[in-house]
């Protein structure tokens, strides 16, 4: 019988009311098929489709032959529908409402025990969905069969697919057998933990073992034609477990090559595992013959991970780090790294022979804002051996070593709701020079303070005058502060010059306005400073010389000043349109911020000691000196102070004609961004009452991608003989009004390929690898380059956005970066540019794969290049090349990189380099 339905309907059938066993065993098979084979077909070649079985409507020839999978069909035997069965019947299989259709027919072969939905067959069952050309269940021979369509020219169209909930699977054809279960999947395809299994045939044996014949491994995008893949003769594959294969080898385009291994395992997995990483060879002109970055990385939970790396050199010198990231969402994030390497140099016997241990410990930990709004734990660490940067010939940065200072800071901060609020922090803080080698820190630092309390504030409405306004509040800080060097670090002789100090303060404020445009403030402060550190200084006749006792035990003073300021906003425009003409400056706007302020600061002399002592000369002279000079917040101010500053501020803006002719409006851009004039005249001074005046500015050029920075100081005061400041204005002097004793200037100017298409630059900067070990958040100072470790994080390019074009060289996407800094110096008539030096960094795509980059810089002062670093780079699809060279200085160096970009591969790469010579 056969019957078929219009395309636009469907046909529901209910279970409950179903009576042609036909019905039943199509539905049950097609759930089943599907199912079971979901996750391995998908593509099969056009030679390799079989035929489909011959019906009443279809001219197709049968030609299928499966027998190792076929077992004889079973005999239903009809039982008498009065009779009782004391065997409870089974659940129905299916258990909802199925819906299907056909654009041409859905036909029911009685005679050959067969259904078949031809053109368009879908089938829908819960959330289960099918479609393909032609879907035809053999009820003999309990085989299922989905496949294409074939039309008269030989093309195969309307490939099946099968969906599941997310799942989508697109096969070519397959052979299934309900019985036993097993199935012939023809050119399946199937993707495994972001690798890619094609094969030609494919027997499925159960729901977890599958075997392939002739199959590709490989993690290309491009499945119809991968640029590389494993060959694998034979294989066997437990889905999302692993891959066991027999013979393979690498083919590149088709092309085999020698890269092979008698047999591989390919461990698959969608989750976080622990497994080993394997090492780079390599050899250093120094050390030999090595193995670096292998180790083993440690899987422990979806919060926390571990990788262990270890390096060997055959002149015995080693290293290992470790590197750990955690997170838990929506709380708090970070890493965690250390490192440590024993490096030996030369032979043992020679006269160069040296050995030295250097180390480094980054932490970097953040917590979300949303967290916990009260209280917030951060920390930033960078802390080692001075000379790591410089050394160590395994880092993660290699432009690090032109940085000069490390600093680390560990807080936690803590907030009291309430009137007042209080704010407490403790804060560790590390920072070292690596040249000096001396390192600052403070174990801890403690903070806290009290909000402002207004005390005569009315308890509504706004506050008015000087005494609605007035305010006080109380802050303290406690610090335990050591100064060490980079050979006592760690050990307990850095405490024995600890400073230890509190420092307490209330500051009392109130602002008001008089004649309405005038802001006045005036504020006093009272401040009291406890230390455990002090000193007695004396005069020791017998050794002739003056003497320093260090003391220990509470000591304190007190202190206080008082303060005002005036000010006020002056603005000015200056109308430069004309009447009838449409002139390009429409008007310029001044805008003036001048302020005076008064500063009155006690002389506290007694705090102050003093003793004789014999000069060289045999004079007897009298020196002062306080016991707390050396303390943690320094020693009380000694002369008093009765000054008063200056300030004026400028800022310049214009309104000019917009070039585009639609808008009606001018444009405002902005000519000096600010210009500062600052300077102070003290009435107690008996000499050099007037400070040296200081001007500094900048502004934004070229729409905001420049940025100019100036700076100078002038004094009004001349120099004697032995270029020292004297009681005498310059002009006086037969000089001009000031002298000018130091200028500064800074420019800073970026520009890209996106400069000119009209579209709006990202205002981003990605914090990488160089910024978390302390060196600079723009690369005028090189990138981080070290191929070697790549498998922490991809940093690969998102290219499938980007628009493809025929003439590529139209839109060559480019960037520069150029700084450029001057400082003149004058202070003791020297009147010579101390520093003077250019830096830029660009980077070039030749091609939408080719990159060429170069950082650099020119020393005009001592003529000559700057660090230099030359960077390529090639995307490969599937794999990435990298050559970074850095051409000369005594870093000079090359590494050449090549790998596959996939996690699941990445152990397939080679890296080869040259590390900085020995310089003597």
């Amino acid at each position: 019988m056969t019957f078929q339905k219009p395309s636009h309907t469907f046909t529901k059938i209910h279970l409950k009311a179903l009576r042609t066993k036909s019905f039943h065993i199509l539905f049950s098979l097609s759930f089943t098929v599907f199912i079971n084979t979901l996750g391995l077909a998908q593509d099969l070649p056009k030679n390799q489709t079989p035929i489909l079985p011959k019906t009443e409507n279809d001219s197709m020839r049968v030609s299928i032959n499966i027998d190792s999978l076929m077992t004889p069909t079973a005999t239903l035997k009809e039982t008498d529908s009065i009779q009782q069965d004391t065997i409870p019947k089974k659940k129905d299989f299916l258990e909802a409402v199925v819906n299907y259709k056909a654009k041409d027919y859905v036909t029911l072969n009685q005679r050959l025990k067969q259904t078949t939905l031809y053109n368009e067959a879908e089938v829908y069952y819960q959330d289960m969905e099918i479609k393909a050309g032609v879907i035809v269940i053999d009820h003999n021979k309990n085989l299922v069969y989905a496949g294409r369509l074939k039309d008269s020219a030989g093309v195969y169209s309307q490939a099946p697919t099968f969906k599941q909930g997310a799942n989508l699977v697109e096969p070519d054809s397959i052979i299934f057998n309900t019985e036993t279960k097993k199935a012939l999947i023809f050119n399946s395809r199937t993707e495994q933990s972001g690798g890619y299994i094609i094969a030609d045939v494919t027997k499925k044996e159960n729901d977890s073992v599958y075997f392939i014949n002739r199959g590709k491994f490989t993690t290309s995008e491009d499945q119809d034609d991968p640029e590389f893949y494993f060959l694998m003769r034979k294989a066997k594959i437990v889905p999302n477990k692993k891959v066991v294969t027999g013979l393979t080898n690498m083919y590149i385009y088709n092309v085999p090559t020698p890269i092979g291994l008698p047999f591989a395992f390919f461990p698959l997995t969608k989750k976080q595992t622990s497994g080993i990483l394997f090492p780079t060879f390599g050899q250093d002109s120094r050390r030999g013959y090595n193995l670096q970055n292998g180790g083993y990385y440690f899987a422990i939970s979806d919060y926390v991970d571990l990788a262990l790396y270890g390096d060997y050199y055959t002149n015995g010198s080693y290293g290992f780090r470790t590197e750990t990231n955690y997170a838990v969402r929506y709380k708090f994030r970070g890493n965690l790294g250390i490192r440590y390497e024993s490096l030996i140099n030369s032979e043992r016997g020679f006269p160069d022979y040296s050995k030295s241990s250097i180390y480094n410990i980054r932490w970097s930990h953040s917590q979300d804002a949303k967290a916990n709004p009260s209280s917030r734990f951060s920390a930033s660490v960078n802390l080692g051996s001075s000379k790591y940067y410089q050394e160590s010939v395994n880092q993660m940065n290699a432009s690090n070593f032109l940085n000069n200072t490390l600093s680390s800071s560990v807080s936690y901060s803590k907030s009291f709701t309430g009137e007042p609020q209080v704010n407490v922090s403790l804060t560790a803080t590390h920072s070292q020079n690596t040249r000096t080698q001396q390192i600052d820190m403070t174990l801890p630092t403690f903070q806290g303070s009290v909000s402002r309390i207004f005390p005569f504030a009315p308890k509504v409405g706004t506050k008015k005058g000087i005494i609605d306004n007035i305010n006080f509040q109380y802050n303290v800080n406690a610090q335990n502060r050591i100064r060490t060097t980079d050979s006592l670090f760690f050990k307990a002789e850095m405490f024995e010059d600890a400073r230890v100090g509190v420092q307490q303060s209330i500051p009392i404020s109130t602002n008001f306005k008089v004649f309405n445009h005038f802001s006045v403030s005036a504020s006093t402060n009272f401040q009291e400073n406890w230390t455990l550190n002090t000193i007695r200084k004396f005069y020791d006749p017998d050794e002739n010389k003056v003497l320093k006792e260090d003391l220990t035990g509470f000591d304190s003073y007190r202190t206080y000043n008082f303060s005002t300021s005036i000010g006020t906003t002056i603005y000015g425009m200056f109308n430069l349109e004309k009447p009838g003409k449409d002139t390009k400056i429409k008007a310029i706007r001044h805008i003036m911020r001048p302020s005076i302020s008064y500063n009155i600061n006690p002389a506290f002399d007694e705090y102050y000691d003093s003793f004789d002592y014999i000069t060289a000369n045999g004079d007897l002279t009298r020196a002062e000196y306080s016991r707390f000079e050396e303390s943690l917040y320094g020693a009380p101010n000694k002369n008093f102070s009765s000054a008063m500053g200056f300030s004026l501020g400028n800022n310049f803006e214009a309104k000019v004609r917009d070039r585009d002719s639609t808008k009606t409006e001018p444009k405002k851009i902005i000519l000096l961004n600010n210009l500062n004039l600052s300077s102070s005249y003290n009435f107690a001074g008996d000499s050099l009452q007037w400070s040296p005046l200081r001007v500094s500015g900048g502004t934004q050029l070229l729409d905001n991608k420049m940025s100019v920075n100036f700076g100078m100081t002038l004094d009004p005061y001349a120099l004697d003989n032995n270029n020292r400041r004297v009681d005498k204005f310059n002009i006086n002097n037969g000089g001009s009004l000031f002298r000018l004793t130091s200028a500064s200037m800074n420019l800073s100017y970026t520009l890209n390929s996106d400069s000119f298409s009209g579209r709006k630059e990202p205002d981003q900067r990605a914090i990488d690898e160089s910024v978390l070990s302390g060196g600079r958040a723009d690369d005028l100072f090189g990138k981080s380059q070290n191929f070697a470790d790549q498998r922490l994080g991809d940093e690969d390019r998102d290219r499938s956005k980007e628009e493809k074009s025929e003439f590529y060289n139209f839109t060559i996407p480019w960037s520069l970066r150029v700084a450029w800094a001057v400082n003149y110096s004058n202070s003791a008539r020297q009147n010579e540019i101390s520093s003077n030096s250019l830096m830029f960094s660009g980077d070039i795509d030749l091609t939408p794969r080719w990159t060429v980059g170069v950082s650099s810089g020119y020393d005009f002062k001592n003529q000559g290049f700057t660090y230099t670093q030359l960077r390529f780079e090639r995307d490969l699809m599937s794999w990435r090349m990298n050559f970074s060279w850095i051409p000369f200085s005594e870093r000079s160096s090359w590494n050449f990189f090549i790998g596959i970009k996939s996690s699941l591969l990445k152990d397939i790469k080679y890296d080869k380099q040259r590390s900085p010579d020995k310089r003597l």
